[in-house]
Order: structure tokens, then C-alpha cells, then sequence
């Protein structure tokens, strides 16, 4: 690597996650992937500085809290601390946690605000139209339109605004795209943002005034900075933007533009379109390049807690540990597509490639330098040269066992030698090209290769003679072989070690090297072993995990839902209808079962039954029992599809109340998501449903105890 480029600052973010809801595995794959990068940037000897962090702003957060009987800071402030923890639990390299309920971003969002409406790039309005909650999105189209994003119906919203002039920028963003053609990746994301464009852009509200829980717009304090231009500044506020601190005015001037933004590719338009405009419009440089990763796919659709289908990194790090997750989310998933996890995958690859493959390779290496080098790693110049004095007088040097001499070996370990050193040079192409299974694949095969070195050689076998010099022989060719084995997990240990920074840690300190955090890994190449090292104390790397580990994952991450489930269907009062079932389990209704078991009170107190109110109610197309409905709960507003089709004429139902099950995991049917299932006696021998109501009057959103 030029050494010019060895203190160059590298600025790596990820998104700032949204505190709706705790982490998830999607969350982790984002982040994990970035500490990846940083920790091989560093390695490599750039001056990295890496952001992560929460965004804590909106109505869906203000919801959230309400609906939980906290405040929007509280509520905030508990769900930032999990992310924290998860991170700091798997030893992230973050140097900077940033929040946008931190004054620091506070001041930055409201000078960028200030400094676009002072460069006439701002304006006041209003807008009707339809607006994602779950999404802080805009949508075009009328009332009762589905967000395209997540699937939920949007709400109607008719406020006064501050309009951003995003319609000015179309092309001026076309031609920045078409000069720097690495500024969105991968080219399926590019080719999208840049058909956004060139449909036409529309000016953007960048304020609201329907609540409160945001930055307000400086000098007009009724209106809340649009919660996207909130959350986008954060790259630049984290970095000092918006402080005249000479320490903050000096990181910034260092680190922006950024080098890389993580995104996932749910937000690339927010990142590629909206932020680049808003730099354009403040005359601030634009971050060199926004890769958006592909979706992390498990029951075959994106984690979130909508769809009710997370796994939380937990349950891994309990079971497994980080490296383990670590290692399947960037060699399994090439990174830009989407990928499938499963629990059954993520125990096969760990088995596979870490247990049986570099575990083994570091086990059997160390082992052998153990029994037949009492521990230190050969001198292969000595052996070699007492195993030449004894040829010098013996014509045999071959036996049946595949025995060569030394000189053979050495040949063989040069070509080894060869290959690693061109190994390094394309694993570091690949890991700048973000490929990382491509570079982890490539360190696989090269533990392959020395696995099949020392077959070829088999060190372990004994000499057909036992005399002095046969002995001699045998040791100069397993120090030869034991040599080149240890060089080439040395090497393999360095290449891995931004993946797997826990085992690897532990395999250089088995080699005697030392602590890995304080080794210079930046030239790496071969020969950087040196003879006579004494290896530290050995032990397993990785263990190989026996099928119940998955078992063990797998009940950890259904207890919670299987006694919500269990709750729900032995609820106590009221029996849900079979026909209204079908929103839980999108299959047709089943008869009734006689006997059922019993719960305790926590599993009962684990159902979240609420008071709702229908404000839509229309037949769903082709479906005899089926009604999609839109209910009020007070704090938001929910679709749920449900099997009362044949019961109820949708017009009686408009502004009755009803009791739902709010914390159900969403379902889809027909293609429509529902939220939630309506509670219903079933009577009769075809089970006709009965609304669950009430005698006296009750508040919208009250929950049922």
C-alpha cells in the first residue's frame, strides 16, 4: 500500500436506527458490516472514525411513548440504551454513538435549517395529503392509500409547513450521478434512485406542526423539523457541524465528506436524493459513495417488527457467540443482495467453515508443533542442514509412506509461500470492494490449500528406520512442513481477524505473538514468523455445535410468541370466532378443540387487549367472510382483515367499538396486511361470529385487564 495513504482519515457511518422497537438482526447486519470495514481500514493504517447511533424523533416515537405511559424521551432514551448494550456486547468499534435528542445535534439540525431557508431553499405552505406514521413518509395519492414501503394504510394529514425545494435539484442530482458513477451502489440501487429522479421531483415538507416531538424550526417554534432531515444531519453533527468549538470546527474540516455511508435499501432515496440536495443546497461537499445492502431475509421477507418475524442477535451471541454471527452474515449474504437466515444455515456454515475448516487447520497445526517441537515453532535451517549431512551418506531417502526430502518439502512450501503472498493482495481487492464473502471465500480456500499441504506431506508419520539420521530426516521435513503450516495460519489469522476479532485474537496469542490489537498487520506477507517463537497455551477455537444448539435458538426466540399464542387462544372471556382467526394463522378456520390447557396469569398478562373503534369497513374482492377494516386506537390507526364478512354488512360497523388483540404478529391476507385481530364469540355449529362490545361507554385505545 503507498504510504501517502496510510494517516488518510476514513469517515464510515451506518444509519441511525429508529428506537420504535429494539434491535434486531437487521440491525446487526448493518452495523456488524461496517465494524468489519473499519476494523480492515484501520488495519491497513487509515486514520478511521466510525458513526453509528439512534434516531429518536417523530410521531411514530410520540405514539410509541403514549402508548407505553412514558414520555417520548424516556421511551427514547430506554430503547437507544439496548442498542448500546447490544453493541458494546459484541465488542463494536464504534468511535462515536451519536442521538438526535442531543443538544449537539439540536444546534447543527436547526443551523442547516437555518442556513438552507437564509439561501432561499426554503419556503412556508401547507399540505393535505397522505402520510406514512411507521415510515415518516409522504405518499402520494388519496385517502385510504397504502404505504409502498411498509403496506400499511396511510393517515390523512392538512397542516401548515415549511417546504424544502427539491423540485430545483433534479438536475443538477442527474448530472453529480452521472459523473460519479460510485456515489450509489450497487448499479440495481443507482439505476432506481436515478428513474426517481428522472420521474420528476416534487418540493418537500420539511416541517410539521400536528405534533411536537422533534427539533423545532428556529424563530417559529410551533412547527418540528421534518424527522428525515432531522435524522440525515446526524453525519454532519456528529462531527461538529453547528459548533464554533475550535476541536469540533477542526473533526469536521478532517472527516466531511464522508467516505462511505451503510445504508440498507429501504432508505436509499432518503440518502440519495433528499440529503444530497439539501449538501448541494448548504454549499457542503457530498459523501463519496452510499452503498445499499440488501434485505436480511427470514419466513422469506424483511425483518421487522411489523411482520413479527425478527431474531434477535441475542439469541446467537448466546448460544454461538459473535464471531459465529459475525462470519455467517458476510460469507453467506453477498453484500448489496438480499439473504436468507435460518437457524438450521447459521449452525451448517459455523460447522462447516469455522469448526471443521479453520478451527480444525489452527488445532492440528499447533498440536504437531506441540508434540514434536515441544511447543516452539521450528528452525527449519538447522534441521535441514543435519538432514543434508545424513543424505550426504545414505542413498534411500524415499520410503513408502510418501516421505520426501527436505529439499522437496521446501519446494512445496515456497509454492505455498507464492500463493499466500498473492492471496493477501486479492482478499484486500475484494474487502475494498465491500465483496466480503467473495474475500472470506478466498481465506477458506487457502486454509483448504495448506489442509492439503500437510496431507500431502502428513508430518505425523513415523520414519521405517530408527536410527539417529532417519530421525533427523523426519524432523527436518516436519519443521519444513510445521513451518510453512503455522506461517500460512498466521496469515490466515491476520486476513480474518476483522471478522472474527475474538477468535483470532485468541489464535495469535496461541502463536505466540502476542496480543493482535497491538500488531502491525498493514504489510503483511510471508516469512513474518520467526523461528523459535514459543506458542502460548492451546486450546479449542471453535467447538463444534451439535444439533441442539439450534434447538436452543429456536425455543429462545419462540417463547415469547408461543405463550402470547397460547394466551390467545384460551382467552377466558370471550372466545375469538374461527372466522376471525384467520387474521393469526391465514389458513381456513378449524374446528373447535374440547380440552385445552391451562395458562397462569403472565401468560395471560402477555395479551394486549384494546379498545378500538371501526372508522372503514369494505368487503375485500374475492373473499366471502373477509372485511378490511380501518380502527382508531387512540394513539394510532390500524388495517385488520377480518372473517366477519358473513355477519356483519360493512356499513353497520362504521364507528362501533371493539376489542382487538393489538400485540399479535401481523399476517397477510389476500395481500393485505393485518395488524391486529377482532375479538368475536363463536356460535353455533358454524361458528357465526359475535362482536365482543361493551354496555357502558369507554374511552378509545383503553386496554382490557
Amino acid at each position: 500500500m503507498p504510504t501517502d495513504i496510510r494517516k488518510k482519515p476514513y469517515f464510515l457511518t451506518t444509519p441511525i436506527y429508529y428506537v420504535n422497537a429494539r434491535p434486531h438482526l437487521g440491525h446487526t447486519y448493518t452495523t456488524v458490516a461496517a465494524d468489519v470495514l473499519a476494523r480492515w481500514k484501520r488495519a491497513q493504517g487509515f486514520d478511521v472514525y466510525f458513526l453509528t447511533g439512534t434516531d429518536e424523533h417523530g410521531q411514530k416515537i410520540e405514539r410509541s411513548a403514549a402508548k407505553a405511559g412514558q414520555s417520548p424521551l424516556e421511551f427514547a432514551g430506554a430503547v437507544s440504551a439496548e442498542f448500546r448494550a447490544l453493541w458494546d456486547r459484541m465488542g463494536l468499534t464504534y468511535d462515536d454513538y451519536i442521538r438526535t435528542t442531543e443538544e449537539r445535534h439540536k444546534r447543527g439540525v436547526q443551523k442547516l435549517f437555518a442556513e438552507l431557508q437564509q439561501r432561499g431553499f426554503i419556503y412556508k405552505g401547507t399540505y393535505t395529503g397522505q402520510y406514512c406514521v411507521s415510515d415518516e413518509l409522504y405518499v402520494d395519492g388519496p385517502a385510504g392509500t397504502v404505504c409502498p414501503d411498509c403496506g400499511r394504510v396511510t393517515e390523512t394529514v392538512s397542516e401548515e409547513n415549511y417546504y424544502f425545494k427539491l423540485s430545483e435539484f433534479g438536475e443538477r442530482l442527474l448530472a453529480y450521478y452521472d459523473a460519479h458513477p460510485e456515489f450509489i451502489q450497487p448499479e440495481s440501487r443507482r439505476n432506481e434512485v436515478i428513474a426517481f429522479v428522472r420521474g420528476g421531483l416534487r418540493d418537500l415538507s420539511i416541517s410539521r406542526t400536528s405534533f411536537n416531538w422533534g427539533i423545532p424550526v428556529p424563530g417559529d417554534p410551533k412547527h418540528v423539523i421534518y424527522v428525515w432531515m432531522d435524522a440525515l444531519a446526524n453525519y454532519i453533527t456528529a462531527l461538529g457541524y453547528g459548533s464554533d468549538a475550535p476541536e469540533d470546527r477542526a473533526r469536521f474540516a478532517t472527516y466531511w465528506p464522508a467516505d462511505l455511508h451503510l445504508i440498507g435499501k429501504e432508505i436509499s432515496r432518503f440518502h440519495c436524493v433528499y440529503w444530497p440536495a439539501f449538501l448541494l443546497a448548504a454549499e457542503l461537499p457530498l459523501p463519496k459513495s452510499i452503498v445499499a445492502h440488501g434485505w436480511l431475509l427470514f419466513e422469506q421477507s424483511k425483518m421487522s417488527k411489523s411482520r413479527g418475524n425478527i431474531v434477535r442477535a441475542e439469541t446467537i451471541l448466546d448460544v454461538l457467540g459473535a464471531d459465529a454471527l459475525r462470519f455467517f452474515l458476510l460469507r453467506e449474504i453477498v453484500f448489496g443482495q438480499d439473504g436468507s437466515f435460518s437457524f438450521d444455515a447459521l449452525v451448517q456454515r459455523y460447522n462447516a467453515d469455522l469448526a471443521n475448516g479453520y478451527g480444525n487447520l489452527v488445532s492440528r497445526t499447533l498440536a504437531m508443533i506441540g508434540k514434536y517441537f515441544d511447543g516452539v515453532v521450528p528452525e527449519t535451517t538447522a534441521v535441514r542442514e543435519r538432514y543434508l549431512q545424513f543424505q550426504a551418506t545414505h542413498t534411500a531417502q524415499i520410503d513408502g509412506g510418501g516421505w520426501g526430502a527436505a529439499s522437496a518439502v521446501e519446494v512445496l512450501a515456497q509454492s505455498l509461500g507464492a500463493e499466500c503472498n498473492a492471496q493477501i493482495a486479492e482478499f484486500a481487492t475484494w474487502m475494498d470492494a465491500l465483496d466480503f464473502s467473495h474475500a472470506l471465500t478466498l481465506a477458506q480456500a487457502l486454509g483448504a490449500r495448506v489442509d492439503g499441504f500437510l496431507t500431502g506431506v502428513a508430518p505425523w508419520k513415523q520414519a521405517k528406520e530408527n536410527s539417529e539420521e532417519a530421525q533427523a530426516a523426519q524432523q527436518a521435513v516436519r519443521a519444513v512442513a510445521l513451518y510453512a503450516a503455522a506461517e500460512a495460519v498466521r496469515i490466515i489469522t491476520a486476513l480474518l481477524h476483522p471478522v472474527l476479532p475474538d477468535a483470532t485474537a485468541k489464535v495469535w496469542a496461541q502463536l505466540g505473538l502476542g496480543e493482535i490489537a497491538q500488531a502491525d498487520l498493514k504489510d503483511l506477507q510471508w516469512g513474518g514468523l520467526k523461528p523459535g517463537t514459543r506458542l502460548g497455551e492451546l486450546g479449542p477455537v471453535f467447538p463444534r455445535a451439535e444439533k441442539e444448539a439450534i434447538e436452543q435458538m429456536q425455543q429462545k426466540e419462540d417463547a415469547g410468541a408461543a405463550a402470547a399464542a397460547a394466551a390467545v387462544e384460551t382467552n377466558t372471556g370471550a372466545t375469538m370466532s374461527q372466522a376471525a382467526a384467520t387474521t393469526a394463522n391465514a389458513a381456513e378456520p378449524k374446528p373447535a378443540v374440547e380440552a385445552k390447557p391451562t395458562i397462569t396469569i403472565d401468560d395471560f398478562a402477555k395479551v394486549e387487549l384494546r379498545v378500538a373503534q371501526i372508522q372503514v369497513a369494505e368487503r375485500v374482492p374475492g373473499a366471502d367472510r373477509l372485511l378490511r377494516l380501518e380502527v382508531d386506537l387512540g394513539y394510532e390507526r390500524r388495517q385488520i382483515v377480518a372473517g366477519i364478512a358473513e355477519a356483519y354488512a360493512p356499513e353497520s360497523l362504521i364507528g362501533r367499538k371493539v376489542v382487538i388483540v393489538a400485540n399479535l404478529a401481523p399476517r397477510k391476507l389476500r395481500g393485505l396486511e393485518s395488524n391486529g385481530m377482532v375479538v368475536a364469540a363463536s356460535l353455533g355449529e358454524k361458528g357465526k361470529p359475535v362482536l365482543a362490545g361493551f354496555l357502558e361507554e369507554i374511552e378509545v385505545g383503553a386496554r382490557l385487564k
